[in-house]
């Protein structure tokens, strides 16, 4: 049987799994509408939390469907379709699945034509992720209790804290993006690519808050990030063309 990274086994395999999750979202809302309702809340108060929720979840789904079209080239629809919908994050598994596809000798405008690459490739994807899983019940509670010790002791030196463990975060994403700047001085410019793409969005991000904070245009708030992740692959394609 010829391997295919779209195959129907595939999107049944990974329907069941986002069904279910859908099933435990539609189960918790209803379980929260009838406390509400036992509550007293008002119906209007109700209506309104729905609504914002339904807004807030839309928007960054835009930003994540632009990561499933990205990694459907080499990795088809289902994987990154399930990795994006239920735990995945948009920015740790487009590099994991770029790591592991150069690896391979491959890239992401590459279809990954065996079924030995795509195991190696989700198994890739997967791993590094779980361990967020094993460690929030292990160690969270102590983190939070930590750092609500050091707020309680002083306010300003925890968000100092919070925000320089924050920016470490960022800063191995950044790593990433500036790791090929030196090809530049064997004459290869494609290591600028993703600093300008990175730039771009940053620009954009920035006017977006601008237009928010100034304006009070309230509502780009919410779709700040697709705009900025759609605005920065739209500069890539002509800085591909000038610098690839």
């Amino acid at each position: 049987m010829e391997f295919s990274v779209n195959s129907p086994i595939l999107f049944v395999m990974v329907g069941i799994l986002i069904a279910a999750v859908l099933g435990q979202s539609v189960f918790f809302l209803w379980r929260a509408l009838s406390h509400a309702k036992k509550k007293g809340m008002d119906k209007a108060i109700i209506r309104k939390t729905i609504t914002s929720s339904i807004v807030f979840t839309i928007a960054p789904a835009i930003s994540i469907l632009v990561g499933v079209i990205t990694l459907s080239k080499s990795l088809g629809v289902p994987l990154p379709w399930l990795r994006l919908s239920v735990i995945g994050s948009l920015s740790y598994e487009t590099i994991a699945a770029e790591s592991a596809l150069r690896e391979l000798g491959l890239g992401l405008e590459q279809t990954i034509a065996n079924a030995a690459d795509y195991v190696t490739v989700a198994f890739v994807m997967t791993t590094g992720i779980v361990i967020g899983l094993l460690l929030v019940p292990l160690i969270t509670k102590k983190i939070q209790g930590g750092m609500l010790k050091i707020e309680s002791k002083d306010k300003r030196w925890a968000e100092i804290f919070n925000n320089a463990m924050f920016l470490g975060m960022i800063s191995a994403f950044l790593g990433y993006v500036f790791c090929d700047v030196t090809l530049v001085f064997s004459g290869n410019t494609t290591g600028l690519i993703p600093v300008f793409v990175m730039l771009t969005s940053a620009v954009v991000m920035a006017i977006c808050g601008l237009l928010s904070q100034k304006l009070r245009i309230r509502w780009i708030t919410d779709y700040a990030l697709p705009i900025s992740l759609i605005s920065g692959m739209a500069v890539a394609i002509p800085l591909t063309n000038w610098l690839g």
